[in-house]
């Protein structure tokens, strides 16, 4: 944190501070996608393949262009008013301060609600894996390392996100190529290159992927986290801009590679 001293009127000093702004794009796009999650359409696939009649990868490129527009709006307002503050500032700024107010509350429960549930799955998932090791002490585990990485500053939350990046895309690239070398064995390149999970004329109904759109939208639920770091980020009004539009189209790209192959495997 930077302070800087200016002058009043009176004669008296005033110390404004500042936050460092040594934060890039990559930066940025690697913690909007950290926020997001890399797998997160994995959770929606059973659900959202079923009301789409199997066509989520199609409603994953649908939500992706309407929440590009959402990243569009946001970055804009981002880029207007480069403060830390995300939706409260926007509407605080744009509409009225008594609005303002109120959606900072509701961001404050969203950043309060997703690390508890966070905390909560990965605590679980770990008790599955070595039930040895209790519940509560996976907690206090989670908790105290999430704490400790946020106290040591944002550049060592940037370095966090891109080595926790590295790991779940060395994952979900393996189950990638795992699932196209099975395709491309039981069916050749008619399988790999199939439209079917696109357009399955068989069960195509528009109003089923609409509906399933709705949902499949969850995906990209979290990218506006990336306008929170307004303050810390060189080149505000370019990156800030930038940032919540490329995470989305990575999120949308991604996610429809991972379902294409379960989707593909389920038409052969």
């Amino acid at each position: 944190m930077n302070t800087e001293i200016t002058g009043s009127k009176n004669g008296s000093i005033n110390h404004a501070h500042k936050l460092r702004r040594v934060l890039g794009l990559w930066d940025l796009i690697f913690y909007g996608i950290i926020l997001i999650q890399p797998i997160a359409a994995v959770g929606l696939f059973g659900i959202a393949s079923k009301v789409s009649r199997g066509h989520m990868v199609t409603t994953l490129l649908i939500a992706m262009v309407g929440m590009m527009l959402t990243a569009i709006s946001y970055g804009r307002m981002a880029s207007l008013f480069p403060s830390a503050g995300s939706a409260y500032t926007y509407v605080g700024k744009g509409l009225n301060s008594y609005l303002g107010f109120i959606a900072g509350w509701v961001m404050l429960l969203d950043y309060i609600i997703v690390p508890i549930i966070n905390t909560v799955y990965g605590s679980l998932t770990l008790v599955r894996i070595l039930p040895a090791v209790p519940f509560f002490a996976w907690v206090i585990i989670f908790v105290t390392t999430i704490t400790l990485l946020n106290l040591r500053g944002i550049r060592t939350t940037a370095r966090s996100n891109e080595i926790m990046l590295a790991i779940m895309c060395i994952v979900i690239g393996a189950f990638i190529f795992l699932a196209i070398k099975y395709i491309f064995k039981l069916n050749g390149w008619s399988g790999l290159f199939s439209y079917k999970p696109f357009y399955n004329p068989s069960t195509f109904n528009l109003g089923a992927i609409m509906t399933a759109t709705s949902f499949a939208a969850l995906t990209y639920i979290g990218f506006d986290g990336v306008t929170t770091l307004a303050e810390e980020v060189k080149n505000p009004r370019r990156n800030m801009l930038l940032a919540p539009v490329l995470v989305c189209l990575f999120t949308g790209i991604f996610s429809s590679l991972q379902i294409f192959s379960p989707i593909s495997l389920a038409g052969l």
